[in-house]
């Protein structure tokens, strides 16, 4: 004679199998579904706390995580992104200042000796024209050209301007100077 109680039940309904028998494993997912959901929340109590979660039940529960995680990281990275461009932008407007100052140096090399009034129009202009063509408009902001000649045989020409700013609050202030020796014509024998 079989024993009842290890006769597998014939019930029907969507969770039977194909003899109209249960899963061993279902048992299992009713009582978790008798519990109040998932598997793997934690089980509320129905002790003296009126059904709270205890403070490690509270700690352990990791629900959520991943939205504060999310809200936490995404202006870091952000802030990350943009100081990336904002140092991109700072090193190309620092490149465009020297290129423009070493071609005005160059230009005031050349002219300072035959023409020593005119050298520092043409020399400005040339570090104008080198800023316009490289940087375009807005790349190398409120730029000045400041030109010098510290000695009798020496030109200096400075580009001074402010890269723009990304990052509130970032003013980067970019200069870059050349100078050089005059370039004079000396006769042979002299």
């Amino acid at each position: 004679m079989t024993d009842p109680a290890r006769t597998p039940r014939r019930v029907s309904g969507p969770a039977t199998g194909r003899n109209g028998t249960r899963s061993p494993g279902d048992r299992s997912r009713r009582s978790a579904c008798r519990a109040g959901g998932d598997r793997g929340a934690p089980r509320r109590r129905t002790g003296g706390t009126g059904g709270r979660l205890s403070l490690r039940e509270t700690l352990r529960d990791d629900r959520g995580g991943t939205a504060i995680e999310f809200v936490l990281l995404t202006p870091i990275m952000f802030f990350m992104i943009f100081g990336a461009v904002q140092f991109a932008m700072y090193s190309f407007a620092q490149d465009v200042a020297k290129a423009a100052a070493q071609a005005g140096a160059r230009e005031a090399r050349r002219e300072a000796e035959g023409s020593p009034d005119t050298w520092q129009a043409s020399a400005r202009a040339k570090a104008n024209d080198y800023v316009a063509q490289l940087a375009g408009p807005g790349l190398l902001q409120q730029h000045d050209v400041q030109l010098s000649q510290p000695s009798p045989d020496v030109v200096r020409v400075t580009v001074v301007g402010y890269a723009p700013a990304i990052l509130p609050g970032t003013e980067m202030r970019v200069t870059a100077s050349s100078e050089g020796p005059v370039e004079r014509f000396v006769p042979d024998g002299g």
